[in-house]
């Protein structure tokens, strides 16, 4: 007797999105919520108009969580199209701090213009001016066990 396969018989496989509107930003955010990165692992290119972060993403998506310990595995984050970068309560002196994103939201302008919110954990943030919407999540190693081999939460 053969039977018809189920989704959770697939294989995982590293990702690799783009989103080029608000509603593509939201899956992207979803996914790299909690992720972690040292503070000199962000880059902003003028030349080319591209900004990225090298994050340690948590696996929201694992679908073998139970199997095993939880996940994170290294991801970049890009955005193209960026006209200008500012931050709120960063010291981007201090180089051994390590960063927490929450989440990346979009503050429309005018003709599809606006910015890109990257809110991280302690009242900081990263505001992009961009022309529009064009940001890539791509896992870029294989998944590891996270070093707290826990489930990030938000605990008041």
């Amino acid at each position: 007797m053969t039977q018809d396969a189920k989704f959770e018989d697939g294989r995982e496989i590293p990702l690799n999105l783009g989103a080029m509107d608000a509603d593509d930003l939201t899956i992207l955010s979803s996914l790299a919520q909690d992720a972690v990165f040292p503070i000199t692992e962000m880059q902003w290119n003028p030349k080319v108009r591209r900004f990225g972060l090298l994050l340690n993403r948590f696996r929201w998506e694992d679908s073998g969580a139970d199997r095993h310990a939880p996940e994170r595995v290294q991801a970049l984050l890009a955005f193209d199209h960026v006209l200008r970068v500012s931050t709120h309560g960063i010291d981007r002196n201090d180089q051994d701090t390590i960063l927490s994103l929450l989440s990346v939201t979009f503050e429309p302008s005018e003709d599809g213009a606006g910015n890109i919110l990257l809110t991280l954990a302690g009242d900081g943030a990263l505001r992009l001016e961009v022309e529009v919407i064009e940001a890539t999540l791509k896992d870029v190693t294989r998944p590891y066990v996270a070093p707290s081999k826990a489930v990030p939460t938000h605990d008041g």
